[in-house]
């Protein structure tokens, strides 16, 4: 039969008895003290003596002598007896000091010493080194919950540094077992199968999923010390587990027995039979002495996930996905809401029992769920939310407690409501029972909270994970769309530049278009998404790399999900998060949820550093560019919306193998040649304009065909200009072999102009745009205009263009890109009076007098952002001001987001492009 778990109210009677029985006791410590350890470990379940090893040799560090420790459950607690009267912090001081001769594997959490006369528990994973309880013998019923850790129970912290590595240590157990399975040749199907079963049994041995150290005892007993029927016998238990106790082979062996019935969902499957040697064996034992109710489902599933893997093995523990950043989705996306009612419903029964209704009633999808973390923590927080109802319920209807109800029956939030789409198995496998593992957590929260058990063998349900290709499934096969139910999770981090063919495809398809343009591999998800629902209410949210709200993609993809009536509920804007992929770089991401409801309000999250903690401000509406702002989309437009500003175009494009280019390095040669200097200039890229750094071209539209003759240097390499051109594929290269003397592309002014740099840093807080004479040749790394009045210059160097920039542009990993169509023609700039245009200009005067103070210094150095002149600090403060109050702000803006707010309502105004 399956152990039932004790709850609460028999451990607490027990725990009476065990008093009862005591407390006349002499409490002698070399003749009582084994005897009163055992009965107090029967109190919490713990019977076997391989539970517990009793009176263990161990090494003191303070004196280097050997002593013994009364009892050792590895990896949970040291117990250490004195007799009646003796002094227990001094005894702790012992216990403490055999500590270090341990292995890693059986140093506990906990010391528990006594004197038969009272108790004292230190708990060594207590942060901030207040862990330490004191009680008599006569209130150890009172204290079991203290001490419920004995019956595998533990209040977890999530997210804990200490389940974090508990969690490590789990994965890097595991990942040793794997590379010995490996190393035999075992088919790696099979022993995923293996690894994952043999996780369940250890768990198992620790949480109360059946009678302690049962697992480990069987290692123990039924093998032999070589390893070499390991393997056979662990298949003879696996294949018990599958079976209820009154149908299995060998019904005599009582140690078989003990095991109750699990079920096929963990154990079903028929494997070969896995090769083991004494080194293996060991493995396995020092796994089981590990303390496995520790760990978290979540984490561990990450790291679980990366063990298959070499690279992966060798950095475990460096990275995986933490349930801080899940929580960052799927708080706002629902479970805020849920808790808000909750606070609501606090004093209404009825209410109450509604609330519990709806949990039972949500259907959640990750359509990309990996090892299942998204669903782990949504359903572990559930499971919590549901708990504190019905925790308020007995407190409103104390006779609750008494309802001879089933007790699974009174959990409302069950597994089957957890839906995935993973690609591979091995994850998905992961995700399954790890979601086994987080409901069994659940459960035993349940008992120690309201008293009464959840069985949890067999198993009775499991999350529905499904092993396919999300963006080639069906979504609606898997489940069926509706107003409960909320899909979310965390699609591959790939652009459009690492997409694979096959997923580019994929792309089109999900699009139904051919051009694809530079959307990310993750927008295939949201478009999944708003097909799944249809015509349906629901709501979901993934994360994403932040390239989706900016630049081209925005329109591309944001404009399907507004026009099939979604809006965005909830967003966090771009910040570093850390992949599952061990060795993966933090990417930076954002995160965006929808729905199709008028309240509440949308939640934006903005974040002063993308490593820093979010802050939440107040919003009417997000739109796509996950600004508080009129809900427009910004296309490419061929020319500058205001009237006021100077088209602008990319510079010249040499096409000439570099051969018309002079560095450093060749420019002596060059200027020594009368003839050829006649035609050198000055060349800036991006790079040399910023950095200010020396490059020169060869400038040949005058050029006198009779200077070629009499230059060596212009002959090689014009020709060397022509081989090149010639050698193209491209048939338009090939055409301009002709005029070797020339750029492939010109476009240079003959008046001086405005240089952008087409790139520049993201961590600057002003565009480094400089005024050129036209003898500086522009190259295609520069966009240029005319600016005669020096109109554009002043816009161009305000905060409101590098925030217009940095919101709507498209960017070069994380530094903003200048784009013509998109950022410069766009920009909203309002129709400016007279007295306006001159404020604004003298502005960016003031700017250009302010470097000039400076000549030697560079753009980059004027620039530097911890370190600008005052000067010119006080003269873009001068610009801004005037930019600013032109586009109808009563000051100086006082925000990034206030000029958010005002430039896409100027945007709207101007371009007739009010959407929202």
């Amino acid at each position: 039969m399956s152990q039932k778990p004790l709850v609460l109210s028999d451990i607490r009677s027990r725990a009476g008895a065990f008093v009862a029985q005591w407390r006349d006791a002499e409490g002698y410590e070399r003749g009582e003290a084994q005897s009163f350890v055992r009965d107090l470990l029967q109190v919490f379940g713990i019977t076997r003596s391989t539970a517990a090893v009793y009176e263990k040799r161990a090494q003191r560090a303070s004196t280097g002598h050997r002593g013994y420790i009364d009892a050792l459950i590895s990896g949970t607690a040291l117990i250490e007896m004195k007799s009646a009267g003796e002094d227990l912090a001094k005894a702790e001081s012992q216990a403490l000091d055999y500590i270090e001769s341990l292995t890693v594997h059986e140093r506990p959490d906990y010391v528990i010493t006594s004197d038969f006369r009272a108790f004292r528990l230190l708990d060594l994973t207590a942060e901030g080194g207040d862990g330490v309880i004191e009680f008599g013998l006569e209130d150890l019923p009172a204290h079991v919950e203290d001490l419920m850790f004995l019956a595998g129970y533990r209040r977890a912290k999530f997210g804990s540094a200490d389940q974090e590595a508990a969690s490590i240590k789990a994965a890097q157990l595991m990942a040793k077992l794997y590379e010995h399975l490996e190393a035999t040749g075992y088919d790696d199907h099979q022993a995923s199968i293996f690894l994952i079963r043999t996780l369940f049994c250890l768990y198992a041995d620790d949480a109360g999923l059946w009678e302690r150290d049962l697992f480990s005892r069987y290692i123990e007993e039924r093998t032999s010390e070589d390893g070499s029927d390991l393997g056979s016998q662990l298949a003879t238990l696996y294949q018990a587990l599958n079976k209820p106790e009154d149908k299995r082979y060998g019904r005599d062996d009582d140690l078989i027995q003990a095991f109750p019935y699990v079920n096929g969902s963990v154990f079903g499957e028929a494997v070969e039979i896995p090769y083991f040697d004494r080194a293996a064996r060991d493995l396995l034992l020092q796994a089981a002495y590990f303390n496995w109710s520790s760990i978290s489902p979540a984490i561990f599933g990450s790291l679980f996930q990366a063990v298959k893997d070499k690279k992966a093995r060798r950095a475990l523990g460096e990275h995986y996905t933490t349930e801080t950043n899940i929580l960052k989705l799927i708080r706002p996306l629902f479970l805020d809401e849920l808790e808000e009612q909750f606070t609501k419903a606090y004093a209404k029964k009825r209410e109450l029992e509604k609330l519990l209704e709806h949990l039972g009633s949500l259907t959640f999808l990750d359509p990309a769920c990996g090892c299942g973390n998204f669903l782990i923590i949504a359903y572990r927080e559930l499971r919590a939310l549901e708990l504190r109802i019905h925790e308020r319920l007995q407190q409103l209807d104390p006779s609750r407690a008494q309802l001879s109800l089933d007790a699974g029956d009174r959990v409302h939030v069950k597994l089957s409501q957890f839906y995935g789409i993973e690609l591979e198995e091995w994850p998905a496998t992961i995700a399954r029972t790890a979601m086994f593992l987080v409901e069994h957590q659940a459960n035993q929260a349940v008992n120690l909270t309201l008293g009464y058990a959840v069985p949890m063998l067999p198993l009775q349900d499991s999350a529905r994970i499904t092993v396919g290709n999300a963006l080639r499934t069906n979504w609606t096969d898997v489940l069926t769309p509706g107003r409960d139910v909320t899909v979310m999770g965390n699609p591959p981090f790939l652009g459009h530049a690492t997409r694979t063919p096959e997923q580019a495809q994929e792309l089109r398809d999900v699009w139904q278009r051919q051009d694809i343009g530079r959307l990310d591999y993750v927008t295939g998800w949201y478009k999944k998404a708003i097909d799944f629902f249809g015509p349906e209410a629901g709501r979901f949210a993934f994360v994403s790399t932040n390239s989706i709200a900016q630049g081209e993609p925005v329109p591309a993809l944001f404009g399907p999900i507004f026009d099939a009536g979604w809006r965005i509920r909830f967003a966090h804007r771009t910040f570093a998060w850390s992949s599952e992929a061990p060795g993966a770089a933090a990417v930076h991401c954002t995160i965006v949820g929808f729905d199709r409801e008028k309240k509440p309000t949308p939640r934006l999250f903005s974040y002063e550093t993308v490593k820093g903690e979010p802050v939440e401000v107040s919003a009417r509406a997000v739109n796509g560019y996950l600004v508080d702002g009129p809900n427009v989309l910004v296309e490419q437009v061929r020319a500058p919306l205001s009237s006021q500003l100077p088209p602008a175009s990319m510079g010249s494009m040499p096409r000439d193998g570099g051969h018309l280019i002079i560095g450093p390095d060749d420019y002596h040669v060059v200027m020594a040649d009368p003839v050829a200097a006649k035609y050198v200039r000055r060349f800036v890229m991006g790079k040399e304009l910023i950095h200010d750094l020396p490059r020169w071209c060869l400038w040949m539209e005058d050029l006198d065909p009779a200077d070629v003759k009499r230059s060596q240097v212009l002959r090689e390499r014009l020709a060397d200009v022509k081989t090149f051109r010639e050698a193209s594929s491209a048939a338009s290269t090939r055409a301009m072999a002709a005029t070797a003397h020339l750029f492939g592309q010109r476009s240079q002014p003959a008046d001086e102009y405005l240089g952008i740099p087409k790139i520049f840093s993201e961590s600057r807080f002003w565009v480094t745009a400089a005024r050129l004479p036209p003898e500086v040749i522009a190259g295609d790394k520069v966009y240029k205009c005319e600016d005669p009045d020096g109109l554009a210059f002043a816009a161009i160097s305000s905060s409101m263009f590098i925030t217009w920039q940095k919101t709507v542009g498209g960017r070069i990993k994380s530094d903003p890109a200048f784009s013509n169509t998109l950022t410069w023609n766009s920009f909203p700039l309002p129709t400016l009076s007279e007295k306006q245009k001159e404020k604004v200009i003298g502005g960016g005067q003031a700017v250009l007098e302010a470097r000039a103070l400076h000549p030697e210094r560079s753009l980059a150095q004027h620039y530097t952002p911890l370190a600008m002149d005052p000067a010119l600090l006080k003269a873009h403060r001068v610009l801004d001001t005037a930019v600013d109050r032109a586009f109808g702000a009563q000051r100086l803006c006082s925000s990034i987001q206030e000029r958010q707010q005002i430039l896409f309502q100027r945007y709207a105004d101007l371009a007739g492009n009010k959407q929202s």
